[in-house]
């Protein structure tokens, strides 16, 4: 509940902002507590579609998704893009997304 309302909160300071790049983590609640990249949401992909808009996410913003292996990023990509989100990008496992960040 706690995770929600944070999450929540945060929604509500980022409306209105400008397009803006917004990072992932599509595991569960648990595995996002054990750690995750610096910055990362956590939202798990089975509630995304559910839930990116109280986070916040704009279909304008650019969407950095990832997981443990890429799997479940990949089925968070597509449910986005059901949902009219265009700039997504799935970074695949946790490692494989902080060695693509540390790029940018």
């Amino acid at each position: 509940m706690k995770h929600i309302l944070l999450t929540a909160l945060l929604g509500l300071a980022c409306a209105g902002a400008s397009a803006k790049t917004v990072l992932i983590d599509v595991r569960t609640p648990e595995e996002f507590a054990a750690g995750h990249l610096e910055g990362a949401l956590n939202i798990d992909h089975q509630v995304i579609s559910q839930r990116i808009g109280m986070a916040g996410v704009s279909k304008d913003d650019e969407v950095i998704l990832y997981c443990r292996s890429g799997r479940r990023s990949a089925l968070a990509l597509e449910s986005l893009k059901g949902l009219g989100y265009k700039k997504l990008q799935n970074y695949g496992s946790m490692d494989e997304a902080r060695k693509r960040l540390q790029q940018k």
